[in-house]
């Protein structure tokens, strides 16, 4: 055990308020109410706000939001920024209308933060390299936001808690690995270990963590940390598969054990462009994020690294024995709603990340963050020999950091990953317990189907409140799945291959039309390789046709090529995504009897980006109704509105149409305060009328994967 002396370099500030007063902020104040006014327990969880981190900077700035605190009185989200060295604020005084509140800077890489009493404590890596890891622990003044010391904590910090009963702070030195030297794998030196601070004190002591674990006992790479009511942490030893319970008033480890090697079936093993749970995988927990249940009870978030990753999360006691395992029940809840990303299927599938405990109106529930489904799943743990799921909570791009407020009833999870080029922003997101159920999920699929991608939509002749769906490249074969809207959630019940010459085939479809015969009408988008095609199928998906476009309008196609067909009639019709080249109208083509007939459509002016359609549906003979959208995402989405022109009885050449606004999408895409979905691809009015919208999730692939399926009512 090593120890420093109270605030290391930093004895000036330490001065500024005196040992003191930082105990007098640190003294935790009696526990809120988990339900300050006696009403009955609310019954569901829903999105308030979705907050990008930028706007506590620039929209041109990078900023993340990894992991987040909520000050005491939990009117204030605090989040770490590591891109810009420095923590965030967001005011939640009213959580459905949050406001960005400033940013501190850290004088180096905030890693964790977490708040006790009237003080923040931030974790902040100031390493010069991986052979000379550094850091300190900032105490903030939570109120004013004066820094007023901060301690040496000797290695490279990663999470940070907070003892419930105030008397301690456990901080994880990681001292992680490069990941470059053998390919990441351990040891590497130094050593990390579990770094205590007394708060009566001030001081900072060392709990060593080596000969623990049989993969690397001398470079224990201690994860994640979470104290009990006993002043226990648990710790996560994450590369080496192990866990330590330490006694932090006598800084000693008084169990450990292995987290255990676990074989899961019915998982998809492949990256191959179909979502395919029939594998099975053995492999090490390796938990990243834990947390307390209980004082003999813990969870935790089994994400793997570099040689295991179990794709769920796993409840032990005290002594280390499994009390419940998620198997692989979180990654088939990712498939039925449509969040499971196939290109991570041959890694660590869905990531299980972190996870948090909270007790609300006396109901103590589990938030499990995935890191690469971009979700969090909510259970009920009032028996955790049994968990119950709840809901799934959709997130933006890399949920790292999850944290519960009973006293507000709320919950915070901040996502990390920042590629402003895709229109992907790190951002805080706010959820409530309330009485009203949020929109998600609009959509779920029935009988383990897995989809994604639903880039076409119609209605099924005959069958009012049956719509059938069509999948795009991002999965292989194509595959029709049927809709039932009169389901709440709308669910996905049955699925179609399409074939050709008995074979499964995949093609890029962007739009289909459902046929009185049974059979079924496609439009193929091309690329530089393949043609843009317009595809008949029989009712059994079977191939009757494939049909190219004119030499001259084929040769002027962009990459944006067909998307949307409908049929009127003996006519079939598509539209084109974008202008031909030299052109600046999209295309409407009609083909009748072996001939194409073209008008041109006018498209507004994207401010940013582009615009095109991306859906096109008969409302009569005569009059066609078009999805017309941008390709921007979150705050930026400006362009996702239906229109509706009529045709010409007859004509030559390639007239413009005269286009009416039917509805802005925009209003019903914001409404359930999330990111604002790009690619509206799906427009079906069915037999009764009703008019329905699909998003694209684009395989949860460099996009949040959420689809938003939307009930519009009667539109014409």
């Amino acid at each position: 055990m090593r120890s420093t002396t109270p605030f290391g370099r930093t004895r000036k500030a330490v001065s500024l308020v005196g040992i003191a007063a930082l105990a007098a902020l640190a003294t935790p104040p009696t526990t809120a109410a988990a339900h300050p006014h006696g009403q009955s327990a609310p019954q569901s969880w829903r999105r308030l706000a979705t907050v990008p981190a930028y706007l506590n900077s620039g929209v041109d700035d990078t900023a993340a939001a990894e992991i987040s605190t909520v000050t005491e009185d939990g009117r204030t989200v605090v989040y770490t920024d590591s891109p810009g060295g420095r923590l965030g604020f967001v005011d939640i005084g009213d959580p459905a209308r949050p406001r960005p509140a400033g940013t501190l800077a850290m004088g180096g890489e905030p890693t964790s933060v977490a708040h006790l009493g009237g003080l923040l404590l931030a974790a902040v890596n100031t390493s010069a390299g991986f052979t000379d890891p550094s850091g300190k622990l900032v105490v903030i003044d939570a109120r004013t936001r004066a820094i007023r010391g901060s301690l040496d904590l000797g290695g490279q910090p990663d999470s940070v808690a907070v003892a419930p009963s105030g008397r301690y702070i456990a901080v994880a030195i990681e001292n992680e690995r490069d990941e470059d030297v053998d390919d990441g794998a351990i040891p590497q030196a130094p050593a990390g270990d579990l770094a205590v601070v007394d708060t009566r004190t001030w001081t900072v002591g060392h709990v060593d963590l080596t000969g623990l674990a049989e993969v690397a006992p001398g470079d224990p790479e201690p994860e994640y940390v979470s104290v009990n009511s006993r002043d226990e942490a648990i710790v996560s030893l994450q590369e080496n598969n192990h866990l330590a319970i330490v006694s932090l008033a006598k800084r000693t480890v008084i169990r450990h054990f292995s987290a255990g090697t676990v074989t899961v079936p019915g998982v998809d093993t492949q990256d191959d462009d179909r979502i395919s749970p029939t594998g099975t995988i053995t492999a090490k927990r390796e938990p990243d994020g834990v947390t307390w249940l209980t004082d003999d009870l813990f969870a935790t978030a089994n994400e793997g690294d570099y040689q295991g990753g179990s794709r769920g999360w796993t409840i032990f006691d005290r002594g280390g024995r499994v009390v419940w395992d998620a198997g692989n029940s979180l990654e088939h809840l990712a498939i039925a709603h449509g969040l499971y990303p196939d290109k991570r299927s041959d890694a660590k599938g869905i990531e299980p990340e972190n996870v948090a405990f909270g007790r609300f109106h006396g109901v103590p529930h589990v938030f499990v963050n995935a890191e690469r489904g971009n979700f969090t799943a909510v259970y009920d743990v009032s028996r955790p020999w049994a968990p119950r799921f709840r809901q799934l909570l959709p997130t933006t791009n890399g949920p790292e950091g999850v944290v519960a407020v009973p006293s507000r009833n709320l919950i915070v999870v901040s996502s990390e990953e920042e590629i402003p080029d895709e229109g992907i922003r790190g951002t805080v997101q706010i959820y409530g317990l309330g009485d009203s159920a949020g929109a998600f999920p609009s959509l779920v699929s029935r009988g383990d189907i897995a989809w994604g991608t639903l880039s076409g939509l119609s209605a099924v002749p005959g069958h009012t409140g049956r719509l059938v769906a069509v999948t795009d490249s991002a999965y292989s074969p194509t595959r029709l799945l049927t809709i039932d809207t009169a389901a709440r959630p709308a669910a996905i019940t049955a699925e179609l291959t399409v074939t050709r010459n008995g074979t499964p085939v995949g093609y890029d479809a962007e739009g289909v039309a459902a046929l009185p015969s049974g059979g079924y009408w496609l439009a193929v988008e091309g690329s530089a390789t393949k043609p843009n095609l317009l595809v008949r199928t029989d009712a059994r998906g079977a191939v009757q046709q494939e049909i190219p476009l004119p030499a001259d309008v084929a040769s002027a196609v962009t990459s944006n090529g067909l998307e949307g067909v409908a049929v009127a009639g003996s006519d079939v019709w598509v539209a084109v995504q974008r202008p031909l080249r030299g052109e600046d109208t999209a295309r409407i083509g009609r083909y009748r009897d072996g001939t194409w007939s073209w008008l041109a459509y006018p498209l507004d002016t994207a401010k940013t980006g582009w615009t095109g359609l991306s859906e096109l549906v008969a409302v009569d003979r005569d009059t066609f109704a078009v999805v017309e959208r941008d390709n921007q995402r979150g705050p930026a989405a400006a362009i996702k509105k239906i229109y509706r022109f009529d045709v010409p009885k007859t004509w030559t050449g390639v007239p413009v149409v005269g286009k009416r606004l039917v509805r802005d999408l925009l209003p019903a895409l914001r409404a359930d305060r999330g990111w604002v979905q790009d690619k509206v691809e799906g427009l079906a009015v069915a037999a009764d009328g009703q008019a329905y919208a699909v998003t694209d999730n684009d395989a949860v692939d460099d996009a949040t994967g959420e689809t938003v399926f939307l009930r519009l009512g009667r539109l014409f």
